[in-house]
């Protein structure tokens, strides 16, 4: 198993970085679009508080061929956390992305979420998320911005809403595990990357460079709050799930979102 999965990696990473202009003017190689450049018709919204479908404030928008999250329209926060789902689930993939922070931190969103985004995967169907469902049981890659104090702050972590991981050999005891990445100031684009196989190995990746490694995600933990009970069967291996980006107060981009799927392992 542990061969397969090395040799799946080592494919999948010739095509690391190769979004590019190449990229946009053919689907060769198996990549696809899950961002079409002109709308979210494809994506799901769900924001705390509100229904699914309801786009609150049109937190996500679309301008210049870029999901733009915003809050012009939200006056206070009130923990109204949002996520975008793509429309369909996916187990075996390599996901490409580019996001940037831009602006202030909307007046009531916690301090926590300065300059902090994420993109979920593994999720649960939004379909299934209650109207004071806060955080979609998931697994989510952790997108951070630098302060400009000079002081290291990684982006590409792990954070676990309502799940666990094992990490270097054992259940991860922290809500959020750190990568090794650098950290990036100011406004700059940033080229994100997941390499997900099912519910064993998953791999970050930040501007080329393997940034965290772990595997086994599985339903377990706390920070989601308001779910369904019947969704949250702790212990059970997630292998496949929905993606999402996340809103939590900071505006932010993202554009040039690809997905590649995987060939699965064989019983």
């Amino acid at each position: 198993m542990k061969r397969l999965i090395y040799a799946i990696l080592a494919v999948s990473s010739i095509f690391t970085g190769c979004t590019g202009m190449k990229g946009q003017r053919d689907n060769n190689n198996g990549w696809k679009p899950l961002f079409n450049g002109k709308d979210i018709k494809n994506w799901f919204v769900k924001i705390h508080h509100h229904d699914v479908g309801v786009n609150f404030g049109n937190t996500f928008r679309v301008e210049d061929g870029i999901i733009k999250i915003r809050y012009d329209q939200y006056g206070d926060f009130n923990d109204q956390f949002g996520h975008l789902y793509y429309k369909t689930p996916f187990s075996y993939y390599h996901l490409k992305f580019e996001y940037r922070f831009v602006g202030d931190l909307q007046k009531g969103a916690p301090s926590y979420t300065l300059r902090n985004s994420g993109v979920m995967f593994h999720s649960q169907d939004p379909r299934t998320m209650l109207k004071e469902q806060d955080w979609p049981i998931s697994i989510e890659m952790q997108l951070l911005g630098g302060l400009g104090d000079g002081q290291p702050r990684p982006t590409g972590n792990m954070c676990s809403p309502g799940t666990n991981v094992v990490y270097q050999g054992k259940m991860a005891s922290s809500h959020c595990l750190n990568s090794i990445s650098k950290t990036y100031d100011g406004d700059q684009w940033v080229k994100g990357e997941l390499i997900v196989l099912g519910d064993s190995l998953i791999r970050h990746i930040i501007n080329g460079d393997t940034v965290l490694e772990y595997s086994k995600p599985q339903i377990g933990g706390g920070v989601a709050n308001g779910y369904d009970p019947k969704i949250k069967i702790d212990g059970k291996l997630l292998s496949s799930g929905f993606i999402a980006l996340q809103s939590e107060g900071q505006p932010v981009d993202f554009k040039n979102i690809w997905i590649k799927e995987l060939p699965k392992p064989r019983n």
